[in-house]
């Protein structure tokens, strides 16, 4: 049986349709993705996040044996910050990528992707020591308010300082009376944040945003935007261009793989694997859209597939991530039902932060 969010008959009584994600029922759409999509990038939507999971690691030895789980380092994070890693199994894949957030020296909070909350808890409870930890991924709901407009909404709405530094939180504030946490991360390459509070003011917090927001533009947002947003941002997805079977250091994300810190599991298959294939971002040249799973050519030679592809509203021409080898040259092409679609290369993000 699916789950359903705080949230549920909030979007049920705005119309969203609903669909099966990460064993939720979740809005994918609710005007229309292109319209929600447009609506992120040049006024403020708001998104129901709630089936992200978040883990909790407190004690004096938290820091550490959170560490020891993680591919990047978070030694040296002050209270307030947020850091991104992968959490690497013994292969040197990823079995999840996840946030950290520092609440003090002895407690942390990690946010883990919907559909990996159970093999997540496994794998962290299998391999951590030292410190100690609980899933409270079933008592949390989260909102991410993402757009130009957002920090003038969020303003409106919340008692206490906004974050206003990118990677950062505060838990000091409260909307709608509510103590909530707020934290400035996003996941669509806008100016964004995320609300964080216990279920039973889920809805009521949704409201007051909702209300607050129309005047600037602000309307709800389902998964379609969220997915077509954070393509144009180059951001990778679970699934996608990451996984168990992925090595970490082939996806475009050194800056979050430190194997000079020390110990971390899967350390040593890091250092010991030669990276064979890199992400890259292509535009489709001319017509046709590129979805995940199209084996890639370069000059007819088979080098690679698409991991993610879609139509972009943004630049009006279609955008994919591709898994090639390194070093792969000629021009490349996708295999689209037979029909060969010229690509070409582009940097990421598609769409950059503004």
């Amino acid at each position: 049986m699916l789950k359903r969010t705080a949230l549920y008959d909030t979007h049920t009584a705005l119309g969203g349709k609903m669909v099966e994600f990460a064993g939720y029922e979740l809005p994918v759409q609710y005007s229309g993705i292109l319209e929600e999509h447009r609506a992120v990038r040049t006024a403020a939507g708001i998104f129901d996040v709630s089936h992200m999971g978040e883990f909790f690691f407190e004690g004096e030895g938290a820091e550490a044996a959170l560490n020891s789980l993680l591919s990047n380092d978070i030694r040296g994070m002050t209270d307030g910050r947020v850091r991104y890693s992968l959490l690497p199994n013994e292969r040197g894949g990823a079995v999840d990528d996840v946030l950290v957030y520092r609440m003090n020296a002895e407690k942390f909070m990690v946010v883990v992707n919907g559909a990996n909350v159970a093999k997540d808890e496994a794998h962290v409870r299998a391999h951590l020591s030292g410190c100690g930890f609980r899933n409270e991924s079933e008592k949390v709901s989260q909102m991410a308010v993402q757009g130009p407009a957002s920090e003038k909404i969020m303003e409106r709405v919340t008692e206490g300082t906004l974050p206003r530094k990118y990677y950062t939180f505060t838990e000091d504030v409260s909307v709608g009376g509510h103590r909530v946490l707020i934290s400035r991360t996003g996941y669509t390459g806008e100016t964004g944040f995320e609300i964080y509070c216990k279920n039973a003011c889920a809805a009521e917090i949704y409201a007051v945003i909702l209300a607050a927001g129309k005047e600037y533009g602000l309307i709800p947002c389902g998964l379609g935007a969220r997915d077509t947003l954070r393509l144009e941002a180059g951001m990778p997805l679970y699934g996608h261009e990451l996984g168990e079977d992925i090595p970490v250091d082939e996806v475009g994300l050194d800056f979050a793989v430190k194997p000079e810190k020390g110990d971390f599991t899967g350390r040593d298959a890091v250092i010991a694997h030669v990276p064979e294939y890199e992400r890259i971002g292509v535009k489709v040249v001319g017509r046709g859209i590129v979805r995940e799973n199209c084996d890639i050519y370069a000059d007819g030679v088979p080098v690679g597939r698409s991991t993610s592809g879609t139509h972009s509203p943004t630049l009006g021409c279609g955008i994919a991530m591709l898994r090639i080898k390194r070093g792969a040259e000629g021009a490349l092409a996708a295999d689209v039902r037979g029909r060969m679609i010229p690509l070409e290369r582009t940097g990421l993000p598609f769409v950059g932060r503004r």
